[in-house]
């Protein structure tokens, strides 16, 4: 049975973007393990689960799956895992990656195990791809140099912090995910007159946003070579 490792934020992951994937790879066959940073529960972004942001039905799924998947509440320490046994390596986004999971070395160094490894694929979406603007190979350069992404573009997050980069909650953005990760040598590309967007380059594959998740999820299987269950 393949396996998959879900590194997911305490301080605010986007619902759809972990929730499609997770439930995706389950109905799949994929044998699903949780990690936060600290070990503690996941936290979903409000706005993430609120109707009049994301549409009734899905704000429903994602909270159902977010309060009664035993794995988000009671995940395992990044610290713990490795990504050796694991045949997939998933970095759901949501802001809140930007203060926990993209700045945590044991995080960095499951993307790296899974990307230079050979036998698993990293999925990395939306500000999650923030990451990698931070992860260094083994010879000590940045992973992502030279390599085709996506991930949240600039022109979306003008839309959601302020003139002094304050989320709507009132916390200060860190950084923008494009000009960081573009500053460490990727070939930043986020498609946006696309509907979605998903690259793969070799082992790394990264999505746009919450409208890729689905997207996403099956381009993850197919690197997987698992066929996605009919509906």
């Amino acid at each position: 049975m393949p396996s998959a490792l879900f590194v997911v934020s305490e301080e605010g992951y986007w619902g759809e973007e972990c929730v499609e994937p997770l439930t995706t790879l389950d109905d799949a066959g994929v044998d699903v393990t949780v990690t936060t940073p600290s070990g503690g529960s996941a936290v979903v972004d409000e706005r993430s689960v609120d109707p009049d942001n994301v549409g009734e039905e899905t704000a429903a799924f994602v909270r159902e799956v977010a309060e009664s998947d035993d794995r988000l509440q009671d995940p395992e320490p990044i610290a713990t895992e490795s990504a050796d046994g694991y045949d997939a390596v998933v970095f759901p986004g949501g802001h809140g990656t930007e203060w926990d999971v993209n700045q945590d070395r044991h995080a960095r160094e499951l993307l790296r195990e899974a990307v230079e490894s050979g036998d698993s694929t990293a999925l990395v979406v939306c500000h999650a791809v923030g990451i990698l603007a931070f992860t260094r190979d083994s010879s000590g350069g940045l992973l992502v140099e030279g390599r085709d992404v996506t991930g949240f573009p600039n022109e979306w997050e003008e839309g959601i912090v302020d003139d002094l980069d304050r989320m709507p909650d009132g916390r200060k953005l860190p950084y923008w995910v494009e000009d960081e990760v573009s500053a460490a040598g990727a070939n930043w590309d986020a498609e946006l007159d696309a509907d979605v967007s998903v690259t793969i380059d070799g082992d790394l594959v990264t999505a746009r946003g919450p409208g890729s998740s689905a997207a996403a999820a099956d381009a993850l299987l197919g690197e997987l070579g698992v066929e996605r269950p009919a509906d």
